[in-house]
């Protein structure tokens, strides 16, 4: 046998991670910091923190077609330009669906981004909390399985990758989401502050608080502060809100342990049968698709929840027939995303002498106050859900056919009412049933199998959903406003781009993949840090979660790295 000694040695590292999203981007950034030389592997191209930003500062005129899609770019996205965040002015963060298709057994939007920085990019930004309420709910109602963690375990890395990102918002003291470690709250509008005074006055479980976001509403450790511009989805040059681009990769570039490498599709992890432990990984260089070995005592998998699953059932051995570390047969199952898309919305009278100033990115949060305690249960389902929305004035509309001096006059012109809507965010519960596996028949632009993915809502879902719509219209109805219209527009899981689930932490290595510390039971040195190793979905924006788990599953690696358990 011919060894290249010489290889082995300049493709080992301390640490490999793989993807540089959200949670990729902080497991760079710790193992960096902790002394690990570190590999991180991005399958997409590399964008830097401003350079890679081409729109950014540009006007709607200086865009070929105003910021509209055009048909050639649907051609190409026919998935991706489902997205709100899909425009003319983003659509060089979201990835070619004709190169990179999957198979829907059952509607599934899978909205995603191949590039150094993944969604960190483009996501909603909006970061809460999980409570023992979400962390309990499992055991208590005997859907999916118990969490091998309780909110204590997590409060003091909420803190610590907090008072990193960066999260606006406003303390409350509900036990159904704690507070966070904040910087200075984002303003309601007058109408968002009428509206929150009237709930706060018709109801006595409910309230509603300004989200709670990463941005920078003052400047933090050389980011921000937030401009207003309402940009995010572009790139911000000014870093106004956390994205690995503009905060985890510097800081770990900047200790000199990071090695960054992108166009590198990591097609499976290394296993080795005599040492029981991974030994590294290979990848496909995605421009030349020549594969190449890279070793490491560390595996951190932060692929995203429908990457990583795709990994693991593609990394076959004698030890694991059926996928790495898939004794317990979870490894693609469980899937779930937040049921979203339903809500109402009206008009508010008497504030026609008031307007706003600015693009605030930024909006209303209505907490959970379903199924939290014995009063708030419901008979009809589990869980429960929380409202986002927000209050603004359009302008006039003018001339039926939106040209000529009436119409421009009218747009100088407020429209007569504020409106005011919210919209819910629901709880997915984990079903074994909603799975992904691996079809070699159909192949991608690499010539690798795709994903069937076979997710769907059920019986529970539905019932929330009717009590999102009514309780939406109750709230808008005691607040006053006026033409109330509810709506279900019924989107299909992968929509609200919340995918988790698929390689799920647990107690017994028989029924989970993860242990409490986002440890393989049976691979002890890969650690899986994306929403892959979500439990359940609680109704919360899960991405400041990821971000907890993965500091503290990286300081974890690193002090069994230093006792030699790995």
């Amino acid at each position: 046998m011919n060894l290249n000694i010489k290889a082995t040695k300049e493709n080992t590292y301390d640490a490999i991670v793989v993807g540089s999203g959200i949670s990729g981007g902080w497991a760079a950034k710790e193992l960096c910091e902790k002394g690990l030389k570190t590999l991180v592997l991005e399958r997409g191209k590399n964008v830097e923190h401003i350079k890679g930003y081409p729109t950014t500062n540009l006007n709607p005129w200086e865009l070929d077609h105003r910021g509209w899609s055009t048909n050639e770019s649907k051609e190409k996205h026919p998935i991706q330009s489902r997205c709100y965040a899909f425009g003319e002015d983003t659509q060089q963060f979201w990835v070619n669906d004709l190169e990179n298709p999957y198979n829907e057994v059952k509607p599934f939007n899978w909205l995603r981004g191949y590039h150094v920085g993944g969604r960190s990019l483009m996501w909603g930004r909006q970061c809460y909390r999980l409570s023992d309420i979400d962390f309990e709910a499992n055991a208590k109602d005997g859907y999916g399985v118990d969490w091998p963690v309780r909110y204590k375990d997590l409060a003091p890395w909420y803190t610590y990758v907090e008072k990193f990102a960066g999260i606006s918002g406003q303390a409350e003291g509900l036990p159904q989401l704690p507070d966070s470690h904040f910087l200075p709250a984002m303003e309601m509008n007058c109408v968002e502050k009428h509206v929150a005074a009237r709930v706060k006055e018709k109801f006595d479980d409910r309230i509603i608080t300004i989200g709670r976001a990463a941005h920078a509403t003052a400047a933090l450790n050389g980011r921000g502060p937030c401009q207003y511009r309402n940009l995010c989805a572009r790139g911000c040059p000014f870093g106004g809100y956390f994205s690995s681009n503009s905060a985890t990769l510097p800081a770990a570039m900047q200790t000199g342990n990071m090695t960054l490498r992108p166009f590198s599709i990591v097609t499976e992890v290394l296993y080795d049968k005599e040492t029981g432990k991974a030994n590294g990984v290979r990848i496909m260089d995605a421009e030349t698709k020549e594969y190449t070995e890279y070793y490491a005592k560390v595996v951190f998998l932060n692929a995203s929840t429908l990457g990583t699953a795709w990994i693991l059932l593609n990394s076959v051995s004698d030890a694991f027939p059926n996928g790495l570390g898939n004794g317990s047969e979870q490894v693609g199952h469980n899937l779930m995303d937040h049921h979203y898309g339903v809500g109402a919305s009206g008009a508010i009278e008497g504030f026609g002498d008031k307007y706003y100033y600015g693009r605030r990115p930024n909006g209303i949060y209505v907490p959970r106050f379903r199924n939290i305690s014995e009063a708030t249960e419901r008979p009809d389902y589990v869980r429960g859900f929380g409202y986002q929305g927000g209050a603004g004035r359009g302008r006039g509309q003018g001339g039926p056919a939106g040209v000529g001096a009436d119409f421009k006059l009218s747009k100088t012109q407020p429209s007569e009412d504020w409106s005011f809507g919210i919209g819910s965010w629901g709880e997915h519960l984990p079903y074994y049933d909603n799975k992904v596996s691996l079809n070699h028949d159909k192949l991608d632009a690499y010539g690798l199998p795709t994903l069937d993915i076979d997710c769907e809502f059920k019986e529970n879902e539905m019932a929330m959903r009717k009590d999102m719509r009514q309780s939406a219209v109750d709230i808008l109805e005691a607040v006053g406003a006026k033409n109330i219209n509810s709506y279900d527009s019924a989107p299909p899981p992968g929509h609200c781009i919340h995918e988790m689930g698929t390689a799920r932490m647990g107690k017994d290595p028989k029924t989970s993949v993860l242990n409490g510390y986002n440890q393989m039971h049976e691979v002890p040195n890969v650690y899986i840090t994306d929403g892959a190793f979500m439990a359940s979905s609680a109704c919360q924006n899960p991405s400041l979660t990821y971000m907890a788990f993965t500091a503290r599953a990286c300081d974890h690696a690193v002090k069994e790295l230093k006792k030699q358990n790995l």
